[in-house]
């Protein structure tokens, strides 16, 4: 996660950095891991604000939203 990504998230409706005691979700912050949907990603991607990739922990089917350039560009050392 990046500041960025969850001010673009929060911004589009779906605040990831406030936590939800009822649903045991302690609120993301820059520099956490977390699974995005494929299209969310592919939209913070157009916005600029696309937060690191791990390559290896990314399914296939991403390709479906994301090509594989925008992959590997936003990919996490």
């Amino acid at each position: 996660m990046t500041d960025a990504f969850l001010k673009f998230s929060r911004e589009q409706g779906n605040d990831l950095s406030t936590p939800r005691p009822e649903y045991e979700f302690p609120g993301l912050k820059a520099g956490d891991k977390w699974c995005l949907c494929a299209s969310r990603w592919k939209d913070a991607c157009d916005a600029g604000m696309a937060p690191r990739v791990v390559l290896e922990a990314t399914h296939a089917s991403t390709l479906e939203f994301a090509s594989i350039e925008e992959l590997k560009a936003s990919a996490a050392e």
